[in-house]
């Protein structure tokens, strides 16, 4: 059969993969659910096939790429987890102390996806920490369906307070001006919300259609807010509005951009949810802003 476009596929696909990717349906569900759009030559497994993530050919930065130099660490999180693994990246070519940005994974652990976007972020100019939130679990265990199962059975406020403590570990860096921002992707935008809540010296947010923090918590922020949104999101764009009031109120700086046509994970540029366009803008106006915010 000819090759499945995004282009042929129905919405109600992409949502039901959303649906399968945030636990709210299990594997066998997301099966069944699935059978009834395999029309037309499709097959559920060819279907399948296309709505997981490719990490073979959408990697940008190799991880031995020469222009960086990437270690593991592993830093104390005595709030949370104890130890967490992560990893690490600068220029190689550096010359004195940079500006840090924390990178934040989605809900399934620091896949080969979230450690490119860190890699991305180091060739930009920063150095960057992606941690592994399945670290005391054993890790990213090479699959996302596994991934989403362990970080389910991790607490999500333990999870922040280990991000908190990347932060702090970030910070205190000999490479690091100390000027430390922060970068999330759907779990991990929660997590950059909740970190501008919680670090009244963190120098900038970015969440990736991530959920919102609680109104009355609002007046804690301190950092200044970029926040990107996907107009076929409506799971998470239902507290926005909400989230702008309270912002607004509280006279806080943000920026926000709502993606026109665009699915929750258009950022991801391994799975058919990418957003050519909207990604690269998207990327773009990041760089940009902690170029302003970290320098």
């Amino acid at each position: 059969m000819n090759e499945i476009r995004k282009e042929d596929i129905k919405q109600e696909v992409f949502d039901l993969y959303d649906d399968y990717a945030h636990n709210r349906i299990d594997r066998r569900d997301f099966v069944q659910k699935l059978s009834s759009y395999a029309v037309g030559g499709l097959t559920v497994a060819s279907l399948m096939s296309f709505l997981m993530p490719d990490y073979k050919g959408g990697i940008q930065i190799q991880a031995n790429d020469p222009r960086l130099k990437s270690e593991y660490i592993n830093y104390p999180s005595p709030k949370g987890a104890g130890t967490i693994k992560a990893l690490l990246s600068k220029p190689a070519d550096a010359k004195g102390k940079l500006g840090g940005i924390v990178v934040v994974h989605e809900n399934r652990g620091l896949n080969p996806h979230i450690e490119d976007v860190a890699r991305r972020a180091a060739l930009a100019g920063y150095i960057s920490i992606a941690p592994d939130m399945l670290t005391p679990l054993g890790g990213y265990p090479g699959n996302d369906d596994q991934g989403r199962d362990l970080q389910s059975k991790r607490d999500r406020n333990e999870m922040l307070e280990d991000f908190i403590a990347a932060y702090d570990y970030l910070k205190q860096h000999k490479d690091c001006t100390g000027k430390v921002g922060v970068v999330g992707f759907c779990f991990g935008g929660w997590i950059s919300n909740m970190m501008a809540v919680r670090i009244p010296d963190l120098a900038a947010a970015v969440p990736f259609y991530g959920g919102q923090p609680a109104t009355e918590d609002v007046p804690k922020i301190k950092a200044p807010l970029l926040l990107h949104y996907a107009e076929l999101d409506t799971r998470v764009n239902e507290g926005w509005p909400a989230y702008e009031k309270a912002l607004k109120e509280n006279n806080k700086e943000y920026t926000a951009y709502m993606y026109a046509n665009a699915n929750h994970g258009f950022h991801n540029d391994t799975t058919p949810r990418y957003d050519k366009a909207a990604a690269e803008l998207a990327w773009k106006r990041t760089i940009d802003f902690f170029n302003q915010k970290l320098n």
